[in-house]
């Protein structure tokens, strides 16, 4: 595959490598603050009380719930009341367990309002895990839903209270409440506790720009996940980044299409649009054929979203037209972007699609720019954010550098630790600070990376590390393949290439017909599978990641 040709541009000078000399320039660009995103929410109530702040979109109801600015400060100072009510206390943790509900938004600035850390934890969570996260946190109040994908979650998450002495209550938001639960509604909503616990009571309660503020739990893919501590400004340098990125201003209409209990959505959605004093819109399940009902209705100007949620978005334009004439800027991340991807997107939204590399610790690090032609999204993740820094090591050696090995980060929107796990967090930090993503890349020849796959899941053919990601994206094109998988069998360097894939119908592609379209592709020979398995499905995470280290255990013996 070849890069289109490009300009030469400057690149920002490197940080100071004594860590209080970097933290004292965080500051001095405004990378870290003084003020709160509690602060961002008051100014934006001040300035523009009636606008749109929040809508989230019902599928099953055929309604979408709305909040202005004004809205969502009143109901916030009310749930921050009704949090005192519960006997939450500062540095308490509070577990927020929901689907896209507007409900979520103001319970993030409640729990900043009264000084506790907020835990968010996706619906889909096996019992086993969700046990892990509250009680690795000592969550004393856990908000969830009666039930999602057939799993009774209200019933599960009150059953844990007899395991889990900090659990004080559970509470449900839109529906009955089992014994031993609160109903949301009547508790958060329906009662003026503010009233009650007024400013003397939330006095000196709430958080400051550095303490801990969120816990986001990886996905676990070789154990128990970790939490991902965050302080308010850790956050804010990346989202402040993200929104320099792309201009951002107070006209954001972000129109979010991943869950708000993952980092994007509850940071580049949620906190970055209530920072600018725009709106963000999203809706409860995974519709992405109605997402651009929302681009229209609302006036999206920008839409997040990994690859294949962009390419049904897409394919659902091409069959039902509506009008996205307001959309500017097309976001993605989470794989890896290939260039019909990119002309589709140009072709049926008129709008340029932007890749976008991350991870929870660090948010989003890399973004391709305003000023790189429209295709450099399908060669590349994009440039550093100014408030961090990327560097390529030599796999074997850190000391080194090397235009392909493993990718290390350091900067402002570093996580401050690993919940409870210090000693597994500074064991991915050298040379003071750089943190090992896992991740192996390719310098992108402007600064910038390409991310390749995971370093525990390389591949070489003659010294080359395999771009995994790449062809496993490409794989997906295959019109009898809806999902697609490259592992090592034995998790060697020079394991042959073992092609897993998940037919899209009653037929599949023999190895030959799957070599074919990726040489088609342009894919270099020496990076083509030696061998294709075909399954029903393929074992994911919780976020959607394959577990390869499954995989491998499973096909160890081919």
């Amino acid at each position: 595959m070849t890069a289109p040709a490009l300009e030469t541009v400057a690149i920002t000078e490197p940080l100071p490598h004594d860590r209080p000399a970097r933290e004292a320039l965080y500051r001095q660009r405004g990378w870290w603050r003084d003020e709160t995103f509690l602060d961002d929410l008051r100014r934006q109530s001040r300035l523009r009380p009636h606008k749109l702040a929040v809508a989230g979109r019902r599928i099953a109801q055929a309604r979408t719930d709305t909040l202005d600015y004004g809205e969502l400060r009143r109901i916030t100072d009310r749930f921050a009341a009704a949090l005192v009510e519960l006997g939450v206390r500062r540095g308490d943790f509070v577990a927020v367990q929901l689907p896209n509900r507007w409900e979520m938004v103001p319970l993030i600035y409640a729990c900043i309002r009264v000084g506790a850390v907020v835990c968010p934890i996706s619906p889909v969570c096996p019992e086993e895990e969700l046990r892990h996260r509250l009680a690795l946190t000592e969550a004393r109040v856990c908000v969830t839903v009666p039930e999602w994908d057939g799993t009774p979650l209200a019933e599960v998450v009150t059953g844990l209270k007899a395991e889990l002495p900090t659990l004080e209550h559970v509470v449900v938001v839109d529906g009955h409440a089992p014994e031993g639960a609160l109903e949301f509604h009547d508790h958060f909503v329906a009662t003026r506790w503010e009233d009650v616990h007024g400013d003397d009571a939330l006095s000196g309660r709430e958080l400051r720009p550095d303490e801990p503020f969120v816990v986001l739990f990886t996905s676990g893919t070789t154990g128990e996940s970790k939490g991902v501590l965050h302080s308010q400004n850790t956050v804010h340098s990346a989202i402040r980044g993200y929104a320099d990125t792309f201009l951002l201003d107070h006209g954001l209409v972000a129109v979010v299409t991943t869950p708000l209990v993952h980092y994007s959505g509850f940071a580049q959605g949620i906190l970055a649009s209530v920072m600018l004093g725009g709106t963000i819109v999203f809706q409860d399940v995974r519709r992405n054929d109605a997402l651009l009902d929302l681009v229209e209705r609302y006036g999206g100007t920008l839409v997040y979203g990994p690859p294949p949620t962009l390419t049904d978005i897409a394919e659902s334009q091409r069959r039902d037209p509506r009008d996205v004439s307001t959309l500017r800027h097309v976001v993605t991340g989470s794989a890896p972007v290939l260039q019909p991807l990119v002309d589709e997107l140009r072709a049926t939204l008129g709008a340029r699609t932007y890749s976008l590399w991350g991870m929870s610790e660090n948010g989003p690090v890399t973004i391709t720019r305003l000023d790189y032609n429209q295709d450099w999204a399908a060669y590349s993740n994009g440039r550093p954010i100014d408030a961090m820094e990327i560097r390529i090591d030599k796999c074997l050696n850190p000391t080194e550098r090397a235009p392909v090995g493993r990718l290390r980060v350091r900067g402002a929107s570093q996580a401050l630790t690993y919940y409870k796990r210090d000693g597994v967090f500074q064991e991915q930090l050298v040379d003071d600070g750089w943190f090992d993503t896992g991740d192996v890349a390719r310098d992108d020849g402007r600064g910038g990376i390409r991310v390749l796959c995971r370093a525990k899941d390389a591949v070489m053919r003659d010294g080359m590390v395999v771009p995994m990601a790449e062809v496993e994206s490409i794989m997906c094109r295959h019109p009898q393949v809806s999902e697609a998988a490259l592992v090592g069998p034995a998790g060697r360097v020079e394991d042959p290439i073992l092609a897993m894939i998940v037919p899209s119908g009653p037929e599949r592609p023999s190895l030959a017909e799957l070599r074919d379209h990726l040489r088609a592709a342009g894919l270099d020979e020496r990076f083509l599978p030696d061998r294709l398995e075909s399954l029903p499905s393929l074992p994911k995470t919780l976020t959607g990641k394959v577990r390869k280290a499954e995989l491998r255990q499973r096909f160890g013996g081919v």
